[in-house]
């Protein structure tokens, strides 16, 4: 690891202007990914903003018709609220299947989605249930945050205050996990939203996206059956040790199928 200056703030704004003046200045959420990065000498940070100690950025709460999510909330937090599980307990059984107990209990929503792993669980739920990623000075739409493996529409010095996730109908998520990290070779979230049925998949492609024939394949019904006769193109997934593209390319059909069976 090489050396940095270590800083610890307790408001938005602090952290915010610890980062500007930085050389090159990295902000920390959970630190899940940083970290490592950082013990592997693969990031060479001139300073590291710790966002653990910022209280404004934690916690659930209820807005009208919407659960808002503070950006520090761990992946533990959203698992086990009551708010969460009652009004969109399908976001709640997404976050209970990231990672290990460790993992969820250090974990944040908004380093998650900052971060953009392929194989994150979060983009199934942000996309499907068309959540809103908040700033510290503007709001994103869900089908404009993820731009590609490891990027969003995020500028180098924005920072994730909350998630704004409106209370669909109903949801669920499926996905087959890596049997070692809990990472989602695949995964669905399947939402019944007042814009109607959204698909979401994440783990198979680059980044998280909408798969709107299956959409429109359920725009009659939630019949699981309405998905067999889909064709999913392994052309832009990803293939690796663990799964090729065709292999995850049907995974995504099972997901999906299975998500809408759930819901079904």
């Amino acid at each position: 690891m090489y050396a940095f200056n270590y800083h610890r703030p307790s408001t938005v704004q602090e952290a915010l202007l610890l980062l500007k003046s930085a050389e090159d200045g990295k902000l920390m959420a959970g630190g899940q990914t940083l970290i490592p990065t950082l013990k592997q000498r693969l990031a060479q940070p001139s300073d590291v903003i710790d966002l653990g100690r910022i209280k404004e950025l934690v916690g659930i709460t209820e807005d009208g018709d919407a659960v808002v999510v503070g950006g520090m909330t761990t992946h533990g937090a959203v698992a086990t609220s009551p708010l969460v599980e009652a009004r969109i307990p399908g976001l709640a059984a997404l976050a209970h299947l990231i990672g290990d107990p460790q993992v969820r209990h250090r974990g944040t929503i908004g380093g998650s989605l900052a971060n953009n792993d392929p194989s994150s669980d979060y983009p199934g739920a942000v996309l499907a249930l068309d959540a809103t990623i908040v700033t510290d000075r503007r709001k994103i739409a869900a089908d404009d945050f993820f731009e590609g493996m490891f990027d969003t529409a995020l500028e180098e010095d924005e920072l994730i205050t909350s998630v704004r996730f409106p209370v669909p109908a109903k949801s669920a998520y499926r996905k087959f996990p890596n049997p070692a990290s809990r990472y989602a070779m695949a995964g669905a979230m399947v939402a019944v939203t007042v814009g109607g049925v959204r698909v979401a998949i994440t783990g198979a492609g680059p980044c998280g996206y909408r798969w709107t024939e299956a959409e429109q394949a359920l725009e009659g019904g939630l019949d699981p059956a309405a998905i067999d006769g889909l064709t999913v193109a392994a052309d832009d997934l990803n293939s690796d040790i663990h799964a090729s593209a065709a292999y995850r390319a049907n995974l995504v059909k099972v997901m999906t199928k299975r998500a809408v069976e759930a819901l079904a």
